[in-house]
């Protein structure tokens, strides 16, 4: 598949979705406006690449949502050369996007089929996290930690305690917590032991697996 001017009239069309929808930062829906969306998909699917909604990938996972991905990406404020760990590389979407940001991005993923399928996608595409693990998320990255943030793509029953230790002080955690549905859940580190707390609404994930490896 190419990226073609087509498919970038189509994400200028999302982008103007995700606005109607309340995303307001401008960096990130330029973000969503770069990424070919469609580059992450099975070929056969390309024409579902630019709506608003999740797909199915491989290893019974989903690329998400777009909205989702700028909602999560909006609520960890990240800027140029900010230090991020990504749960759940999955399809690789949502770290083209931190990339796209100028972030430094660690990510990890728990499905080996789709560690290698996306390890792969990233060195062919030119997309170049600093690290990227086959791993246990619940563990984070501890020896590249502390983080400016952390973002989870997958729908954890509690919140790891190992990732809110590895945020810096004034490090944001965004995780989807729930077992059925997900509430998105913002973690603000204010000192050593000290986290506020915000909710954003549902949300529904495939769920956060730990100890595959």
């Amino acid at each position: 598949m190419k990226d073609t001017l087509k498919h970038s009239g189509m994400r200028n069309k999302l982008a103007e979705v995700l606005i109607e929808k309340g995303i307001e930062d401008k960096n990130v829906l330029n973000a969503i406006r770069k990424i070919p969306r469609h580059l992450f998909m099975d070929s056969s699917f390309e024409g579902h690449a630019y709506q608003d909604k999740a797909f199915p990938i491989a290893a019974n996972q989903t690329i998400s949502q777009p909205y989702t991905v700028a909602f999560q990406t909006e609520l960890l404020q990240v800027s140029v050369n900010k230090k991020i760990l990504e749960i759940g590389t999955g399809s690789g979407y949502q770290t083209a996007v931190l990339l796209a940001l100028h972030t430094k991005v660690y990510s990890i993923e728990r499905q080996l089929e789709l560690f290698k399928k996306t390890s792969i996608f990233f060195k062919k595409m030119g997309y170049r996290p600093k690290k990227m693990i086959f791993g246990d998320g619940y563990k984070g990255m501890p020896e590249e930690a502390p983080f400016d943030g952390i973002i989870v793509t997958a729908g954890a029953p509690e919140v790891p305690k190992a990732l809110l230790s590895q945020l810096k002080i004034g490090g944001r955690l965004v995780i989807p917590v729930g077992i059925d549905d997900q509430i998105m859940t913002l973690f603000v580190r204010k000192s050593e032991k000290e986290f506020q707390k915000t909710e954003y609404g549902s949300f529904r994930f495939v769920p956060l697996l730990e100890n595959k490896n």
